[in-house]
């Protein structure tokens, strides 16, 4: 049902865009086809979140689609930093959007204008990251703002994960994807999903261990997991991606 949602939402943020633009066409002495809507293209894309691709629509100079999906266990940055403490992540990226991308110099000469654009969409995501952290053993540590000392027989460590669980997200980004030939193309992206804050969950195997402000470990990890999921930074899903496109 979440899926239909967003596409429901996406088309009718999309058309209101074909709306205008169409308008902008109309006043030009051209008559919008719509046969335009049929897929015009489709791109392969990696990036920040994940692997994939997606489906384009040109429905006149001004205005295209693209629906698509990113996925896949990819890691672009290794580590989450909260109060001095690093996680290693392990990335589960799933993704789908539709966005409706928004060409301002769609009718110019100059095919490197043509080529910039402003998306706008929605995306379904159900990202799921691993958190770890491996202390090891005889080791010093901190934990939100607490220091622990492991002992020689405590192989400490922190595992737990962070989650963006069925997050209908609003997006908005800017791209470039100028035409190399006729039929190939090339594309890069960045912008930002709002996910609000993630669900983090965060477990000790050592959580009995006292550190120097009297709490236990399981206290620490417990305080940390919910600084992560209050930070503001982590309401936004930064995008990055690149990628190549097929016409026809």
């Amino acid at each position: 049902m979440k899926v239909l949602k967003v596409l429901a939402i996406a088309a009718a943020l999309s058309a209101s865009g074909l709306a205008m633009a169409d308008e902008a066409v109309v006043n030009q002495g051209k008559a919008f086809d719509v046969n335009q809507l049929i897929p015009t293209g489709a791109r392969a894309e990696i990036g920040t979140t994940g692997y994939g691709g997606a489906l384009l629509w040109t429905a006149n100079p001004y205005v295209g689609l693209a629906l698509g999906y990113n996925g896949g266990d990819i890691s672009w940055s290794d580590d989450l930093k909260i109060n001095g403490s690093k996680y290693d992540l392990d990335m589960d990226n799933k993704l789908a959007y539709l966005n409706a991308e928004i060409r301002p110099f769609g009718a110019s000469q100059n095919i490197w204008a043509q080529g910039l654009y402003v998306a706008a969409g929605v995306a379904y995501i159900d990202n799921d990251y691993d958190v770890t952290r491996n202390v090891g053993k005889n080791a010093s540590f901190k934990v939100d703002g607490s220091r622990f000392n492991a002992g020689l027989n405590d192989d400490v460590s922190i595992k737990g994960n962070q989650k963006y669980d069925n997050d209908i997200a609003p997006y908005l980004g800017l791209g470039f994807a100028p035409k190399i030939t006729k039929n190939i193309g090339v594309f890069g992206e960045v912008g930002a999903y709002y996910t609000g804050n993630p669900t983090v969950q965060l477990v000790s195997n050592h959580p009995d261990l006292i550190g120097d402000d009297g709490r236990t470990l399981g206290q620490a990890v417990n305080a940390e997991a919910n600084k992560i999921s209050n930070d503001n930074k982590y309401e936004w899903l930064p995008v990055g991606k690149v990628g190549v496109s097929l016409h026809w």
